[in-house]
C-alpha cells in the first residue's frame, strides 16, 4: 500500500494522515542520538540492490509461476554441491538453484537440500517459502573486510560465507546476521566476472517487510546507518477490500527509502483480517509483498486472474482519478514463493 516511492517527492500516501514523523518516533531517534548510535558512515554500495535470494521448497514450480508473470533472463543451474562457513563452522550445502530478473531486479531461487543445516534450511524449516536476503553488489573483497569490520564493531557478526558458481563465473555470498532485529538478511555479493546491476527497467518499485513492532526494526537499521522510518498511520477507507469484502482496517506503516530501491514497514492489527496479519500467521515476519508498478490496474490484474491468482486485497489512495491518488490489488501469489505482488497505479 505504498505510494511515495514512484516519484523522487514523497507523495500523499493512502489513507494517512501527513506529517513527517511520528511523536513516537522522534523520541525514538532522540534516544538514539543520546546514545551515540545513529551516525555509522553507510558505504555507497548500498544505494543499489544487487538480488534478492529467495528461499523455497520447489524451485521449478516457482520459477514456472514467476516466468508466466515476468520473471526473464532464466538461468537453471544443476544441482550444486558447495562448503560454506555457517555461523563459524564447515558445513555442506546442497541447493537446486535458479537465477531471473524481474527488470532490473535479479532474483536468486534456491531450493536447499533436506536435512542438511545452513541458513538457508533454517530460513526455510522457520519461515517456509519466501525471501531470505535482499544482496548488494561490492567492487571487490576488501570492501567485504572492511563492512565485517564495520558490522561487527556494532554488534552484527557474519551469519554464513560461500562461494557459488554464477553462468559467467563464481561469485562470493557474505550475508549477516541481521534477520532476527532487521526482518530480512542483509548480504554483500563479489564477483569479478559479473557486470553491476542491470539497468533495465526497474519493474520492483519497492519492498515491503511486515513487523509487530517498528520502532525495534526501525531503530536496529539506524544503527547501522540505514536512513530512518517516516512513520504514518493509515487510516480505514470504505473502497478496501479484502476477498471481495468490505475492509475497514488501520495500521502503522513506516516508509524509507535509499538510492534504487524503498521500503514499506507494515504493522498491521490482528482483526480485522487482511493480508499482512495473514502473512504474520503463515510466515512470521519478514518480506511480504513485491510492489509493481503498472498502467492500468484493471487490465494487469485481470492478466494474473486468467493465469489464477486473484485479487487478495485492494484498495486506494487520495482522491483517485486526480494527481498524488492511486488504487493498488494485492494478487495472490503466496502458492508460488510465499510472497504477494502488489499492483500499483499512481496517477501523477
Amino acid at each position: 500500500m505504498p505510494r511515495p516511492f514512484l516519484s523522487k517527492e514523497p507523495a500523499p500516501k493512502p489513507g494517512l494522515h501527513h506529517g513527517r514523523v511520528t511523536a513516537l518516533f522522534g523520541c525514538l531517534l532522540l534516544v538514539c542520538s543520546l546514545s551515540g548510535v545513529c551516525c555509522a558512515e553507510l558505504p555507497d554500495y548500498y544505494q543499489s540492490v544487487d538480488r534478492v535470494i529467495w528461499v523455497v521448497r520447489d524451485v521449478k514450480h516457482v520459477v514456472q509461476g514467476w516466468k508466466k508473470l515476468g520473471l526473464s533472463d532464466i538461468h537453471e543451474y544443476p544441482d550444486t554441491g558447495f562448503t560454506a562457513r555457517y555461523r563459524d563452522r564447515q558445513v555442506m550445502i546442497h541447493v537446486r538453484r535458479t537465477t531471473g530478473q524481474l527488470g532490473s531486479l535479479r532474483v536468486d531461487l534456491l531450493q536447499p537440500a533436506k536435512g542438511e543445516q545452513n541458513v538457508f534450511s533454517d530460513f526455510l524449516s522457520k519461515h517456509g517459502d519466501g525471501i531470505f536476503a535482499v544482496v548488494h553488489a561490492v567492487s571487490g573483497k576488501g570492501d567485504i573486510d572492511k563492512e565485517e569490520q564495520r558490522l561487527s564493531s556494532l554488534g552484527v557478526r557474519v551469519l554464513q560465507e560461500a562461494t557459488i558458481a554464477e553462468a559467467s563465473g563464481p561469485c562470493s555470498f557474505t550475508f549477516f546476521d541481521t534477520e532476527r532485529e532487521g526482518k530480512f538478511v542483509l548480504g554483500l555479493s563479489y564477483s569479478p566476472y559479473i557486470a553491476a546491476p542491470a539497468n533495465g527497467l526497474r519493474v520492483v518499485s519497492h519492498i515491503a517487510p511486515v513487523v509487530r513492532d517498528p520502532q525495534a526494526v526501525a531503530a536496529f537499521w539506524h544503527r547501522l546507518g540505514f536512513p530512518d522510518f517516516t512513520m504514518e498511520h493509515a487510516t480505514p477507507r470504505e473502497d478496501s477490500r479484502y476477498r471481495g469484502k468490505p475492509l475497514l482496517l488501520s495500521f502503522e506503516v513506516g516508509f524509507q527509502r535509499f538510492g534504487q530501491m524503498s521500503y514499506e514497514w507494515i504493522t498491521p492489527p490482528a482483526t480485522p483480517p487482511n493480508i499482512y496479519s495473514d502473512f504474520l500467521r503463515l510466515h512470521g515476519e519478514g518480506i511480504q509483498h513485491l510492489g509493481l508498478p503498472v498502467e492500468n490496474l484493471g487490465e494487469a490484474a485481470a492478466k494474473y486472474e486468467k493465469l489464477g491468482y486473484t485479487v487478495w486485497q485492494s484498495g486506494a489512495w487520495g482522491d483517485v482519478g486526480k494527481p498524488h491518488s492511486g488504487q493498488y490489488d494485492y494478487m495472490d501469489t503466496e502458492a508460488i514463493g510465499g510472497v504477494s505482488v502488489e499492483l500499483i497505479h499512481a496517477y501523477q
